[in-house]
C-alpha cells in the first residue's frame, strides 16, 4: 500500500496527547469546577470518579509516549501494530463522538480563553482520531494483505 503517514505527524499527535494529559487537571479544576461537583458525591463515588479521571489522564499520556517513542513500530503492519493502533483509534474516535453527542448540551464558562481552548482541544481530539485511524487502516490492510 502506498499510503505514507509521516513520522512528524505521528510525533505531533503524541506531543498533543501528552499535552492533553498535562492540561487535564487544569481543565477539570478551572473550567468545569469538577472538584466541587465531585465533593457532592458519596465518598466511594468520589474515589471512583477520581480514579476514572486518572485513567483518562494516564491513557492520554501513555498513548502520546507510545506515539513518540515507537513511531516506526506503529507503522510496521504487524499484528501488534494493528491491535495497538486500533485501540488508540477507537479511544479517540469514541472521545470525538462523545464530544459531538453530549458536550454541546453543556455550557463552558464564557471567557474567551475557554472558548479558544475548547476549539483547540476539539481540533486536537480530531487530529488524534484521524492519525490513529489512518495508522490502524494502514496496518490492517498491510497485515492482512487486503489490497
Amino acid at each position: 500500500m502506498n499510503l505514507t503517514i509521516p513520522n512528524w505527524l505521528i510525533i505531533l499527535s503524541g506531543i498533543g496527547q501528552i499535552f492533553t494529559a498535562l492540561i487535564y487537571p487544569y481543565i477539570r479544576h478551572n473550567v468545569f469546577d469538577w472538584y466541587n461537583d465531585v465533593k457532592q458525591l458519596k465518598p466511594l463515588n468520589q474515589e471512583i470518579a477520581k480514579t476514572y479521571g486518572r485513567y483518562i489522564q494516564g491513557l492520554n499520556f501513555c498513548f502520546g509516549l507510545i506515539a513518540i517513542v515507537f513511531t516506526t513500530e506503529l507503522k510496521e503492519q504487524s499484528a501488534l501494530a494493528v491491535a495497538l493502533t486500533g485501540l488508540i483509534a477507537l479511544y479517540w474516535v469514541g472521545k470525538v463522538a462523545t464530544q459531538i453527542a453530549y458536550y454541546p448540551m453543556y455550557q463552558i464558562p464564557q471567557k474567551i480563553i475557554f472558548k479558544i481552548g475548547s476549539y483547540f482541544m476539539n481540533t486536537l481530539f480530531v487530529l488524534f482520531a484521524t492519525v490513529n485511524s489512518a495508522l490502524f487502516i494502514y496496518n490492517l490492510i498491510g497485515h492482512y494483505k487486503l489490497l
